[in-house]
């Protein structure tokens, strides 16, 4: 048997040449990696030895030779194949390990050029892992350090079965397909005036399924869960299930709204989700508070929801959230205890989303760059709507300016209206949603549903304040927000009516600032 080993990143390769070579099997390599292997006291042959031609272009012609690609294309079962392999004196090669140059990690440095890219553009890697996984009946393929173990163990039983061999050639085509969607995303990006552009002229989504789903959205739809490549960390992909039936494709849905909403806070907060849209927010001294003032916002909506925390659940705020039918519960933690009270209701699926690296408690690293909506035959692609407001971007717009109180409770009602589907109405006040708004055609109708939450939740709306996620167009909305009782409101501006809806504002009495940016949501 004949193993050819060429590798860029040495994780695990002299422990796996080690275990080849006790096994009887001959070692064929490559450049730095024989030179590895034969320091380490392992009989290698080089690849130029076998070709009887040496490696050139620094490098970049190695592998580009009929004694190694007819060694991994003859298929065995073809008399033809091995009379002509033994005419051209060419032996077969029966395994091969090979990953690519390291271009993914390349172009992500800053300040990476593209002479530094080009460079770092693989090409007899990914020829000879195409050839061995077209002939994967007759020749296994490691692409990843991951697959050692595995492949050693079958091979000390005596060969490798046709169903390994199968799995690692589609992990080598898919390592292939993603290795060249990589370079044609940076490649495609590139402007003739060598500056990138944000948007690739060609898209090349690479997504890995985690798990077949029931069904989609509704029973006679077929689904699947798929993450990114290379997913952030501190994203919902990244969940692991601790309890509870398995995720359907609404839970996931929702999960991911919540989960959105509830890392935008610094401080200790809670989210109940219900069809997409937040039913209940805010935010406490910690789990308990911050869920209580959140459930209070719309008991009878939060039946069936989806609760979302950014801190460790602990047994108190469990003990609180159990007596309620919940769907899914997510938090970056869960004390023994809280996990404890979840045992008499083993079908709420419990997640826990762990705080990326560092412990930042806002997950900035967890959000998507890009947003990505399918329609008929193509794509919608957009930059997340990530962004923060803060004090200082505030506009005051009237003659009444809002006290401390009312800024950070118009900056509380902004944060949440980010994530409403709009048309978006929000009123808050200390720190909790005290009626949402969401998903109506007309803003009145956002406002005045808004306004019948409270009512159902017995909530006065006396002194709250309001967000709306685009521009008021006329003064009817404004003014059904302050019959309610808002005393203060956010709003974008923007409008070719904005000083009618100022004078409005004046006329009632009420504060209201421009944020200057619109938060529609669809």
């Amino acid at each position: 048997m004949n193993a050819l080993i060429s590798v860029s990143d040495k994780t695990g390769i002299v422990e796996l040449a080690e275990g080849l070579h006790a096994l009887g099997i001959r070692l064929l390599s490559t450049g730095g990696t024989a030179r590895l292997l034969a320091d380490q006291g392992l009989p290698v042959t080089e690849v130029a030895e076998l070709t009887g031609f040496p490696e050139m272009l620094d490098g970049r012609d190695k592998t580009l030779h009929p004694k190694v690609h007819g060694g991994l294309l003859a298929r065995r079962d073809l008399p033809e194949h091995m009379k002509a392999l033994q005419q051209h004196g060419i032996e077969a090669i029966d395994l091969l390990v090979v990953n690519l140059y390291p271009f993914e990690a390349t172009v992500a440095k800053p300040g990476c050029s593209l002479e530094d890219a080009i460079e770092n553009i693989d090409i007899g890697g990914p020829a000879m892992v195409r050839s061995a996984a077209k002939n994967w009946k007759d020749v296994g393929v490691l692409t990843d350090a991951s697959q050692y173990e595995l492949v050693l163990s079958e091979l000390k039983g005596g060969k490798l079965s046709d169903k390994t061999r199968f799995a690692l050639a589609v992990a080598a085509f898919n390592r292939i397909s993603n290795y060249d969607a990589a370079i044609s995303d940076y490649l495609s990006r590139i402007q003739p005036d060598g500056s990138h552009s944000l948007f690739a002229a060609q898209a090349n989504g690479r997504f890995v399924k985690l798990q077949d789903l029931r069904y989609g959205e509704n029973p006679h739809q077929q689904a699947a869960f798929y993450r990114d490549l290379y997913p952030a960390p501190g994203s919902l992909v990244t969940a692991r299930q601790l309890q509870g039936k398995e995720l359907s494709y609404n839970n996931i849905a929702d999960a991911d709204a919540a989960w959105e909403c509830v890392k935008s806070f610094t401080e200790p907060a809670c989210v109940i989700v219900k069809h997409a849209n937040p039913c209940g927010v805010a935010v406490g001294k910690d789990p308990l508070e911050a869920y209580g003032k959140a459930f209070k916002t719309d008991s009878t909506s939060a039946f069936g929801g989806i609760i979302a925390l950014n801190r460790k659940l602990d047994a108190a705020a469990a003990q609180e959230i159990v007596k309620q039918f919940v769907e899914v519960l997510m938090a970056p933690g869960y004390t023994p205890e809280a996990l404890e009270v979840f045992k008499v209701k083993v079908n709420v699926r419990i997640l826990q989303i762990d705080l990326p690296p560092g412990g930042k408690t806002d997950w900035d690293n967890g959000r998507n760059a890009m947003d990505i909506k399918r329609i008929g035959s193509g794509l919608l692609m957009q930059t997340s709507d990530n962004s923060e407001l803060t004090l200082a971007d505030l506009k005051i717009v009237t003659k009444k300016a809002p006290t401390a109180q009312q800024l950070q409770d118009l900056l509380f009602a902004w944060k949440v209206a980010k994530y409403v589907k709009s048309n978006a109405i929000v009123f808050c006040k200390d720190g909790m949603t005290m009626g949402v708004g969401a998903g109506q055609m007309s803003r009145l109708d956002s406002a005045r549903i808004a306004s019948i939450k409270a009512q159902h939740a017995q909530l006065s709306l006396a002194g709250t304040a309001v967000a709306s996620d685009a521009f008021f167009p006329f003064r009817d909305g404004l003014d059904v927000v302050v019959d309610a009782g808002a005393t203060c409101v956010i709003q974008p501006g923007g409008s070719m009516r904005d000083q009618e809806v100022i004078d409005a504002a004046d006329e009632r009495g009420i504060a209201m600032v421009f944020s200057g940016v619109r938060h529609f949501r669809h």
